[in-house]
């Protein structure tokens, strides 16, 4: 994982929000994944139990797991007062309590995993007859079913805590049992087009700009591919890219949703003004709703109170949950009717010091929720009811996390980075899986950010990458590694698969193949869409990988030509949208700056499509 790039003097703290594109060309030089230790599988593979081999070479004892102090101490909540609770105070499990209750300090976490031991053949690597072959086989297969169950005997108990007990798993192998798919995968809407070969439709210029400015946000209707501009939203036809309608805003846009309603309505934060120099900068304050398809501005709103008091109350992401949409920042959350924008709840200034910084949305809503004074804050993950706010759940998350992210509200899956332990920028040390209705910890899987490539903006609750939450498993992307031939530029990654009730890794995993990089984008059904990040000479791929098997089938190529490749690869891949839906597919620019006066074409978007 790489450090994301420092943000604009003129703009708020954080990098943009994350998403997907084609690399540049390569650098000189490969990356290569860490030399396992001795007696460990290669790396991107699964680790086995622990288990004792028939033979042990002379002269060299087994490897020791590091040690691994436990972390997550949180701190004790306010003592409750005797009479009438205060906002705030902590509630009992499955009690449903007034929006914006804390909940109770968990236990610590961190179980160090066993790695496997090698399986040695005996005579010192002499040449074995078939007969022996097949006797050591037998064995090793016997060892590791029974080492199997041990391992997983004896791997529970994790944590308990006041919402639940759960286990600790590290994402770096543990050997699921289960294989070749267990019903999983399949019922897509992507179809296999009858020639996968794509063309370029568009190409959208760069608008100019007299300072940096944040242009998130894109969506696909049955007739436009809609991306956010200068302080407007602009519907571009499929295959042209004209503007077909321009929806006009008297500020920028700030903050947008990725969720869509069936109807295609989504939900977005923009400015009350334009910006103007000196310091190109307006607070975020409004909320609205757009119709992608006739491109209008449904409503528009803006609340007092919280952080704010008397002023408009700024937000810094916005979020969409059956007929609610939420926002959050600093200044505390609130919620609006998506038919209306009547106001659900507002934000409200409490002894506790509490808001929310921000909601996860889709299938639930989720808060991720900051409370306590300055040097003992500490966050909740608390599961809404999306009508009227009220706490169906919670969790209270580790001492020594100050953000959390929300990958997943149903099942419910929130990364943070504990005690800053990441180092790389990423967001994220661990993922929680969490059960929504109790708000009982499942299990907590440990991701090195040295091996995977999963994002999250660090200060915002709904803005991961590069991580996707389906089949009731978690689908991360190593790092790039060297490849099998070791050439300039073969450089390449697989995607493996946890389990997110007992967060072991499973056998499955989906190669990218040398050369080409594999990035998780979406669902589709209980098959995982992701883009194929091509080597200097290709263009990129979209593919469908089956969440059971993990193989993978092709559904887009794009052209390999110098120019089109160069335009595809012109995007990073860490800060680029990818959208892809019936053979086509965009990528878009998250961040456009005043011109640097190279020569060098810049592309807001591009257009690829599939003729089948």
């Amino acid at each position: 994982m790489t450090q994301p790039p420092p943000p604009p003097p003129s703009q708020p703290p954080g990098p943009p929000p994350g998403g997907f594109g084609a690399p540049q060309d390569p650098p000189p030089g490969g990356f290569g994944a860490p030399t396992p230790p001795p007696n460990q599988p290669p790396y991107g593979y699964p680790q086995q139990p622990p288990a004792q081999p028939p033979t042990q070479p002379q002269g060299q004892p087994p490897a020791q797991p590091p040690a691994q102090p436990p972390y997550g101490y949180p701190q004790q909540p306010p003592t409750q007062p005797q009479g009438q609770p205060q906002y705030g105070y902590p509630q009992q499990p499955g009690q449903q309590q007034p929006y914006g209750y804390p909940t109770q300090p968990q236990q610590p976490y961190g179980y160090p995993q066993q790695p496997a031991t090698a399986v040695v053949a005996p005579g010192g690597g002499k040449k074995l007859s078939a007969q022996m072959q097949i006797v050591i086989a037998a064995v090793v297969a016997v060892v590791l079913i029974v080492g199997g169950g041990v391992w997983y005997a004896t791997s529970g108990g994790g944590e308990e805590n006041n919402t639940a007990g759960g286990t600790t798993t590290g994402a770096t192998g543990g050997g699921d049992s289960k294989s070749g798919g267990n019903g999983l995968g399949g019922n897509g809407k992507e179809k296999v087009p009858a020639d996968t070969k794509s063309s370029l439709k568009f190409q959208l210029p760069q608008p100019k700009v007299d300072d940096t400015t944040d242009v998130s946000g894109s969506w696909i209707t049955d007739k436009a591919y809609v991306k956010t501009a200068v302080n407007s939203i602009v519907g571009h036809d499929l295959d042209k890219g004209s503007p077909i309608w321009t929806l006009a805003l008297p500020g920028q846009v700030c903050g947008t949703s990725r969720h869509v309603t069936a109807d295609n309505k989504t939900a977005i934060l923009f400015e009350a003004t334009k910006r103007v120099g000196p310091k190109f900068y307006q607070p975020c304050t409004e909320v609205g709703v757009v119709d992608l398809a006739a491109g209008k501005l449904v409503w528009s709103t803006s609340v007092t109170g919280g952080n704010a008091g008397d002023d408009k109350a700024r937000f810094s992401e916005v979020t969409l949950s059956g007929t609610t949409v939420a926002a959050g920042g600093t200044d505390g959350g609130a919620a609006f009717d998506l038919a209306n924008g009547n106001p659900r709840w507002k934000p409200k200034a409490n002894a506790e010091s509490c808001y929310d910084m921000g909601y996860g949305g889709g299938e639930g809503l989720v808060a991720a929720r900051k409370c306590g004074s300055y040097n003992a804050q500490y966050v909740v993950i608390q599961n809404l009811n999306p009508a009227n706010g009220a706490v169906i759940s919670q969790y209270k998350m580790p001492t020594g996390v100050e953000y959390a992210a929300i990958v997943s509200t149903k099942p419910l899956v929130v990364a943070a980075d504990v005690g800053d332990t990441a180092g790389d920028g990423s967001g994220i040390s661990d993922f929680f899986s969490i059960d929504e209705k109790t708000g009982k910890l499942k299990v907590k899987i440990a991701a090195d950010a040295d091996r995977f490539a999963a994002k999250c903006r660090s200060t915002e609750v709904e803005a991961c990458n590069k991580v996707v939450v389906g089949n009731g498993r978690l689908y991360l992307p190593t790092e790039e590694r060297e490849g099998s031939t070791g050439e300039y530029g073969d450089e390449t990654n697989e995607i493996l698969a946890f389990d997110l009730t007992t967060g072991k890794q499973v056998i499955e995993k989906a190669d990218a193949g040398d050369k080409w990089t594999l990035i998780p984008l979406r669902m589709d059904g209980g098959n995982l869409l992701a883009y194929k990040s091509p080597p200097y000479d290709k263009g990129g791929q979209i593919v469908s990988i089956d969440g059971g098997t993990m193989k993978p089938t092709v559904l887009m190529e794009n052209p390999s030509d110098k120019t089109v490749r160069d335009a595809e690869g012109s995007f990073s891949e860490d800060y680029a949208e990818i959208l892809y839906a019936n053979g086509r597919m965009f990528i878009s620019d998250v961040m456009v700056s005043k011109p640097s006066g190279t020569t060098t074409r810049e592309y807001l978007a591009l257009g690829f499509a599939t003729t089948g």
